[in-house]
């Protein structure tokens, strides 16, 4: 479980549409992917609120989703009296987005997390999309994007001399 801590953040600040503040329990983030775990005592989250609260928790979640969370909720005593359900859940999660079909291939890192982000996102990636996940300069993504289609992970959606977007090859047999 070492990987998920790396990129686990407890009480996570995220902006919401009011311009205001929320904190997530956790978030998990990594260049594809941002998942958002819950944790909802019974007292606080559902005994003691108003209408107006109940509407508002359904709203943030709402947002969270909108804005390419995916949302996981667990109840305080799900996690306290059954942590091991909770643990691997979690794994289950991440497994399902991250995939362990990836991690048995000889691609390189950076390589991989491409695939995952295409696979995830399910239509056609640009290059411009790859650098603003991935946080790289153009030149290493074009290479990686190029070495990806020689290998047969990702084909050109767009544009034959000057490709302008990829999508999934058929060497991806399982999709995320």
């Amino acid at each position: 479980m070492a990987f998920i801590s790396s990129y686990l953040h407890p009480e996570y600040e995220v902006n919401d549409f009011k311009d205001g503040k929320r904190y997530l329990d956790f978030a998990y983030i990594r260049p594809a992917i941002r998942i958002c775990f819950e944790i909802d005592g019974y007292g606080p989250h559902l005994k003691n609120i108003s209408r107006w609260q109940f509407a508002d928790n359904l709203v943030r979640q709402n947002q969270l989703v909108i804005d390419g969370w995916n949302v996981i909720r667990f109840s305080y005593d799900q996690v306290k009296d059954q942590p091991r359900q909770c643990q691997q859940m979690v794994q289950q999660v991440i497994g399902r987005w991250l995939g362990d079909e990836l991690d048995q291939t000889a691609l390189s890192f950076l390589e991989k997390e491409v695939l995952r982000l295409a696979i995830r996102k399910g239509e056609p990636i640009t290059p411009g999309e790859v650098q603003k996940y991935m946080g790289h300069s153009d030149k290493p993504i074009k290479k990686v994007l190029s070495q990806l289609v020689e290998k047969g992970w990702l084909v050109p959606a767009s544009g034959t001399s000057r490709i302008r977007s990829y999508r999934v090859g058929d060497r991806v047999k399982n999709p995320l």
